[in-house]
């Protein structure tokens, strides 16, 4: 009898146990889901971009017919502070340039082409990473086609044009306020620096 009773009193609290892991695992998952609706809807009411797929850190090959800036505000090798905030810890890092370019630069939006959300405003694709456009600078609403994979699915998307700007683009290299290692970061406008 006191057998069948220490059997019963061990599988209560077997039971017990397995209930109450049930149950914060269940309420884990629930905070779990709601934290990540709450992120995809903050994402897509503000229209900003989510950079987790970003490559910071490039191979830093430039592309054809892209022409090296004569007379740059900042010249290669000297450093400036990034006034930008295009990824997370970029926003008052010190860069080194690495690269000056004269170009037009342009924010375009576009579906990328592994079906993700689509993407508003990107900063920045410059006009020699766009396909078949000729010399002159493009407007805003014209319609191109990227040939940059500055993000997943970005190369080969269909973008719309949102606003142009003849300017000097640098690359970069730069340690960001979290600590991260960039290299051959494409692209930062002169705007988007300052001196030290």
């Amino acid at each position: 009898m006191a057998n069948k009773m220490m059997i019963g009193l061990i599988s209560l609290t077997a039971a017990l146990t397995l209930s109450a892991c049930g149950g914060n695992t269940n309420e884990d998952a629930k905070e779990t889901s709601g934290h990540d609706a709450h992120s995809t809807e903050h994402t897509e009411n503000s229209g900003e971009m989510d950079h987790s797929t970003m490559n910071h850190s490039t191979d830093g090959q430039i592309p054809n017919g892209l022409k090296e800036s004569t007379n740059p505000k900042y010249p290669i090798g000297s450093t400036a502070v990034i006034q930008a905030d295009h990824m997370e810890g970029m926003n008052g890092a010190e860069a080194t340039i690495v690269g000056a370019y004269d170009t037009t630069v342009y924010t375009a939006s576009y579906t990328p082409t592994n079906g993700g959300k689509p993407v508003l405003n990107h900063k920045w694709v410059i006009h020699e990473e766009l396909d078949g456009v000729g010399n002159e600078p493009l407007k805003p609403g014209d319609t191109v086609k990227i040939n940059a994979d500055h993000m997943e699915g970005m190369n080969g998307a269909t973008a719309t044009i949102d606003s142009a700007e003849v300017t000097t683009v640098y690359m970069v290299d730069y340690t960001s306020t979290t600590g991260e290692s960039v290299t051959n970061h494409k692209w930062v406008t002169e705007s988007e620096l300052s001196v030290k």
